[in-house]
């Protein structure tokens, strides 16, 4: 069970299977234990690790958690497991930070999936248009935001694990700072594009979290990346529908690890 070390504070992670890496950096409800559904089918063909940010699952409590400083708990783990390459996965929260390694070590990095967020991009127009998705979203219960009606009612024990998991944490949303906030620059996402970095944001057409119009605002601000919206697919698209996440996967590494 290895611990990295950053500045101080330990960052617990797992790794599972072989071949090329990829890095899951889970969200705000999360920690190492939500990819259930979604390691067994990687691990036959990636390296795959797991890690836990400060405050969630294993890894050591902070008495502030600022989002902004997030990357450099995954640079730790890169560097603790001597992980040259990989690509990055981050969910919701664990996109900025994800995004954020990209481009300040592209040479790191073969590719991004930023899935369910908007990855921090500082530019006014999106921010202002995230900002209007969230206030939408805060208007609805937290399960709601996050799973489909359906889904709650059909699947009710599956809801209920993915609720008592949230409880290994101490870190809640209302103490991350920073969170919806810019950190980093388009024209940063542009050179890491130039330097060979596969940049990808995954969306759900029912995310109620942030709007698929909102990714395209993106395609548009930085010509180069691309734009996958999964249909049927709401925000914890990992868990409830892990077949649709599971395929989403497969195309970008197949992307980022092209030869």
């Amino acid at each position: 069970m290895p611990f990295a070390n950053a500045d101080g504070v330990k960052v617990y992670y797992e790794t599972h299977g072989e071949g090329p890496v990829v890095v899951l950096s889970h969200g705000a409800g999360g920690h190492h234990a939500i990819w259930w559904q979604n390691i067994p089918h990687l691990r036959d063909r990636y390296t795959v690790v797991a890690l836990d940010f400060p405050g969630f699952g294993r890894s050591d409590t902070l008495e502030h958690y600022d989002s902004h400083a997030f990357h450099r708990f995954i640079l730790a783990v890169l560097d603790d497991a001597e992980i040259e390459r990989a690509a990055l996965v981050g969910q919701s929260l664990g996109s900025p930070p994800s995004l954020k390694v990209a481009v300040d070590h592209p040479e790191r990095i073969a590719g991004v999936l930023v899935s369910h967020s908007i990855g921090g991009v500082d530019d006014e127009e999106i921010l202002e248009r995230v900002r209007a998705d969230r206030a939408v979203a805060e208007k609805l219960p937290i399960i709601d935001r996050l799973m489909s009606k359906r889904y709650q009612e059909e699947q009710p024990e599956l809801v209920f694990c993915f609720q008592q998991l949230g409880t290994f944490n101490t870190a809640r949303v209302p103490d991350l700072q920073n969170l919806w906030t810019g950190l980093v620059k388009p024209d940063e996402i542009r050179h890491a594009l130039e330097q060979g970095v596969h940049v990808r944001f995954l969306a759900g057409d029912h995310d109620q979290v942030v709007k698929p119009e909102t990714y395209l605002m993106v395609e548009r601000l930085v010509p180069g990346v691309e734009i996958d919206i999964v249909e049927n697919a709401p925000h914890s698209m990992y868990w409830e529908a892990p077949e649709l996440f599971n395929a989403a996967l497969d195309r970008f590494l197949e992307r980022a690890y092209e030869s």
